[in-house]
């Protein structure tokens, strides 16, 4: 499943966004991640093109099984590797900012490791 890394940052938010709103439009996604609502579309257009997305006509976007796979596999690096660098006693700022830096570079096996 290899996917570039700004997709996979697209998914990770549109699960985080759909585990607090409940529901997704592009609005929300451009607002959290402060990007242009038309970038966000265009964005939107490759996922749902690519099999990661459903939008409906309502304009409310769902993950794939296929898109919710890969958000939740980022999500998952991104929350342990947070706590990890935390616990090594980096502040939380800086372990979400780094977190969010490696979780998407770093092997399976270093990250079982980890795990």
């Amino acid at each position: 499943m290899q996917i570039h890394e700004s997709a996979e940052n697209y998914l990770e938010t549109i699960l985080m966004l759909h585990n607090r709103l409940g529901m997704v439009r592009s609005i929300d996604i451009a607002t959290e991640l402060g990007f242009s609502k038309p970038s966000v579309s265009v964005f939107m257009k490759n996922l749902r093109e690519n099999g990661y997305i459903l939008m409906g006509d309502d304009n409310r976007i769902t993950l794939t099984e296929q898109g919710e796979a890969i958000a939740r596999r980022i999500w998952e690096r991104h929350n342990l590797l947070t706590s990890f660098f935390i616990r090594l006693g980096v502040s939380e700022s800086v372990a979400r900012a780094d977190a969010c830096k490696i979780e998407h570079d770093l092997s399976d096996e270093t990250f079982d490791a980890i795990r």
